[in-house]
């Protein structure tokens, strides 16, 4: 049975000699063959192809995109060629574009000498400002979150480097390089780092581009450039057999210097990777190196304490600044290039004028050694230490704050873009972001961050949790709506008793000021009646007299007519007849006088009579409001307790019926916020499980797409 591998077809490799010299020769020999040489391009041979025409070089092996020649035969730029002759064959084209993808090899034996070139235009113009335009920041669905490698602990922090001008954060890890958005402390990226652990990242002056030198300890190191927007590897340079320690780009994009252990500084061209210089003057391993913000400089650093700037463009000494007793641990400019800092392992942080190269300030940052020192836009400089703390400072070495300090030696320090933040990392692997302004801990970077599958299950679970969290708080706000509906309706109860009873407070209290009224009005009729019928008493009395003495003149008058007319019946005389007549006349009129004193006596005795039976009734209603009076106080007090009893149960209620409110008040907003949480965690949830697949996805047709180049 035959193995995979036997199974496994080899690829074709497409030569001059096999595969495009045939096809040269049926279409284009008349022009640019043996005999003609038509632009002073000879196609009959590798050698003259190679060399090009009058125009220049026609093949630029590994790029059809950029070789002259596949231009014109592709009809993709004129002359289109051959002329006057159809365009040649889908599978001739094909043949000759795989072969300059190949290297443009001339026969079998050949080896492929590939230009290395980046894959985006990395030309800018000068400059060390913000530049104009939208900033550099990773582009959602170009860049991916999936860790390369996870660990559950980080190693020790070997790099961290902050854009120039973008909330962005990176941090090396293993095999990888993490990307933070500095204001919200959120992963934005994860780009692989084959070759190693970085032990130095680098943004360009412009912030577009991510530098990461390092690679394998003893092994192999190189400078790798990314793409902030997409996180593509644009560009590498160097093929160093230890790993890199140390390495910049300048500000216009077209050098890349680096160095480490092997005691040589190099810099690189970069538009083709070609090798412009080296620097051979340090006597230790090269710890750090940077550019100048306007390219004009080059600030190398090594092992044995040595601080060297160079003249960037041809490699000339141009500074030997001496003064560190240790390793220097890292450089930095400050803005306007005039000022280097260099941080060292005696401890210091020293400042260095780059007109006589002298030293200007300096002082012991880190008791046991300096790791890391940088400068700020503003001029403020923040430095790490042994001592394991970070230390923030003004642009004369005033300490302006010391942060908390890591469990373990602070190993890197940056600031972020606008100087707000200060993010740190330890020999722990420990990474922390602080505010400047205050030293407050905003958040933990992780060098080391989760697998999107870790991501999606714990925003999965969390979303559940969430979920749960949100139907009890739900549950909550309804058992909470309940209680308040209950304590609404007994409350209302409560205010109709309080209706009630202040109508009956009402009633007794208007019944109790009126029997108070009654009272001495009642006194006073009984008292008036009284004596009204003692008046009338009184008269009754006298018109009795009056009557009685009217009747005993009746008599008197009687006794005086009988006497007269006895008198006239004597003797018949005038005398006697007047008296008699007179005596008549006087009897009745004593008569009548009785008759009216009788008939007065008589009303008189009645209306007495009346009077004191009105009287006895005043004085009976006079006993009964004085007897009433007590009974209706007692009952207006009464009332008014009861009211106020009343009151205070409804006071109760309306107390209980706001605690139920403000429970539904506060349940509402709790339901809501888990409702929101619940959504948030939900939509994370969504977010994570489909970047999950995307990835996963593009993975699949990742594998597909080099099963199918490979077969």
């Amino acid at each position: 049975m035959a193995s995979a591998d036997e199974a496994k077809p080899t690829a074709v490799k497409i030569t001059y000699a096999e595969h495009v010299q045939p096809i040269f020769r049926e279409h284009c020999y008349t022009c640019h063959g043996p005999d003609t040489q038509k632009s002073d391009l000879a196609l009959d041979n590798y050698a003259a192809l190679m060399r090009g025409g009058a125009s220049g070089e026609v093949i630029d092996p590994g790029d059809p995109d950029t070789s002259r020649l596949w231009g014109l035969v592709s009809h993709s730029e004129t002359p289109e060629m051959p002329p006057q002759q159809p365009k040649l064959a889908d599978a001739k084209l094909d043949i000759i574009k795989k072969w300059i993808l190949g290297g443009a090899l001339e026969n079998s034996g050949s080896i492929a000498k590939i230009k290395k070139k980046p894959s985006m235009d990395l030309q800018i113009t000068a400059g060390t400002g913000k530049p104009a335009g939208p900033i550099a920041m990773p582009e959602p669905g170009k860049v991916v979150r999936q860790p390369v490698l996870y660990t559950p602990r980080a190693s020790a922090i070997t790099a961290i480097a902050s854009s120039p001008w973008a909330p962005l954060l990176v941090i090396a890890g293993q095999k990888q390089i993490a990307i933070y958005n500095s204001d919200t402390a959120g992963l934005l990226a994860v780009l692989p780092f084959p070759e190693g652990v970085a032990q130095v990242l680098k943004f360009s002056r412009t912030g577009a581009l991510l530098l990461a030198g390092g690679g394998r300890g003893g092994k192999m190191g190189l400078a790798a450039v990314y793409d902030v927007k997409t996180g593509e590897r644009v560009f590498t340079v160097g093929d160093e057999l230890d790993t890199v320690l140390a390495a910049d780009i300048n500000n216009n994009h077209t050098l890349i210097a680096l160095g480490g252990p092997r005691r040589v500084a190099r810099v690189y061209s970069v538009t083709d990777g070609s090798l412009q210089y080296e620097i051979k003057k340090h006597t230790d391993w090269i710890t750090a190196i940077e550019f100048s913000p306007d390219g004009v400089l080059l600030a190398t650093a090594d092992r044995s304490g040595g601080l060297l700037v160079w003249e960037a463009d041809t490699g000339r000494e141009y500074q030997n600044l001496a003064g560190h007793t240790g390793a220097v641990t890292d450089v930095s400019w400050r803005d306007d290039g005039n000022v280097l800092a260099s941080s060292s392992e005696d401890g210091t942080v020293r400042l260095w004028e780059m007109q006589n190269g002298s030293q200007i300030k300096n002082w012991q940052a880190h008791g046991g050694g300096t790791a890391s020192v940088e400068y700020t836009h503003d001029g403020r400089l923040v430095s790490a230490g042994r001592d394991k703390q970070v230390k923030m400072w003004d642009g004369n070495g005033g300490q302006q704050r010391a942060f908390d300090a890591f469990a373990d030696l602070a190993m890197e320090v940056a600031f972020t873009h606008d100087g707000a933040r200060v993010a740190a990392g330890d020999w722990s692997g420990e990474v922390r972001l602080w505010n400047a302004a205050d030293g407050k801990l905003i958040a933990h970077l992780p060098a080391n961050p989760p697998t999107l599958e870790m991501v999606a299950a714990a925003a999965a679970q969390q979303a559940a949790a969430t979920s749960a969290t949100a139907q009890q708080a739900a549950k909550e706000l309804a058992d909470g709506q309940a209680l308040a509906a209950a304590r609404g309706k007994e409350l209302e109860a409560a205010n109709q008793a309080v209706a009630a009873a202040q109508a009956a407070q009402t009633k007794a209290e208007a019944e109790r000021i009126a029997a108070e009224k009654a009272s001495p009005e009642k006194a006073a009729a009984a008292k008036a009646a009284a004596d009204v019928a003692t008046a009338d008493k009184q008269a009754a009395e006298k018109a009795t007299a009056e009557q009685a003495a009217a009747a005993t003149l009746v008599a008197e008058k009687q006794t005086a007519k009988k006497a007269a007319d006895d008198a006239l019946a004597a003797a018949a005389n005038d005398d006697n007849k007047k008296r008699a007549e007179q005596s008549a006349a006087e009897l009745a009129a004593a008569e009548k006088a009785v008759a009216e004193k009788q008939a007065a006596a008589k009303a008189a005795a009645e209306k007495s009579i009346a009077s004191a039976g009105a009287a006895k009734q005043a004085d009976d209603a006079r006993l009964a409001a004085e007897k009433d009076l007590p009974a209706k106080a007692a009952a207006a007090k009464a009332a008014a307790d009861q009211l106020t009893a009343t009151k205070t149960a409804a006071e109760k209620k309306a107390a209980e019926k706001a605690e139920a409110d403000k429970l539904v008040t506060e349940r509402t907003a709790k339901s809501q916020a888990a409702a929101a949480a619940a959504q948030v965690a939900q939509t994370a949830a969504q977010q994570a499980a489909a970047e999950k697949a995307a990835y996963d996805q593009a993975q699949k047709a990742k594998q597909t797409q080099t099963a199918q180049a490979q077969s």
